[in-house]
């Protein structure tokens, strides 16, 4: 039963199968595929939305336990709208990445949780922060994360450029999720993308039947 117990959260529902984000002229891309693991063995969800609105240019992709994840972005949501009211306007995206990184450092003895953060504000334009599994924080130009992006870190590396349009980044992100969907066995569904600039935000969804093919199957 102990054993049991112990294997029981390492094989919890989880997410972050295929996460990223990427910074073009202008704005950021951030996205997923639709799809929650159990353990990486088996697929427990295909509908979940990864891509988190905590605020209204800042956006954030789950990684890790989509309970652990869940109850992060919640709290996240309470600082950052406490925080906006206080400062008497939006929050930096470096602000919201490092609440996030905060919530996950101090419980990351009980927390399995990481995330991708990308948005856009007034001081520092677009941004993608990586907060990983036990609370570091990174600054990235393009970032991939979960299971999938293992299949991938040939094609960001080699595709990837600075000052893309934000049609060169929308279609190197959608190909890129295509790419890991293709390949991993718990990635799939459909892409969920977000674009943020200093304009608003814009949502993106992509049906599996619609994404770019890239092999016969």
């Amino acid at each position: 039963m102990e054993k049991h117990c112990t294997d029981s959260r390492v094989k919890g529902v989880s997410t972050g199968t295929t996460i990223l984000a990427a910074i073009f002229d202008g704005g950021v891309v951030i996205g997923s595929d639709s799809r929650a693991s159990m353990g990486g063995e088996y697929v427990s969800s295909k509908t979940i939305n990864k891509v988190i609105q905590v605020h209204d240019r800042i956006f954030c992709c789950m990684a890790g336990s989509l309970a652990d994840a869940q109850a992060v972005i919640k709290s996240a949501k309470f600082h950052l709208s406490f925080h906006s009211v206080q400062m008497e306007s939006p929050p930096q995206v470096i602000a919201a990445a490092s609440v996030l990184k905060d919530l996950c450092y101090k419980n990351k003895d009980e927390l399995q949780a990481g995330f991708l953060t990308a948005g856009w504000d007034k001081k520092n334009g677009p941004q993608v922060y990586v907060v990983s599994l036990g609370g570091m924080l990174i600054s990235q130009q393009v970032t991939i994360g979960g299971s999938g992006s293992t299949y991938i870190y040939g094609y960001v590396d080699a595709k990837y450029k600075p000052n893309m349009t934000k049609e060169e980044c929308l279609q190197f992100a959608t190909n890129a999720l295509a790419l890991a969907m293709g390949r991993d066995n718990v990635s799939g569904g459909v892409a969920h993308l977000v674009v943020i600039t200093e304009k608003g935000v814009e949502h993106v969804v992509v049906p599996g039947d619609k994404l770019p093919k890239f092999h016969d199957e």
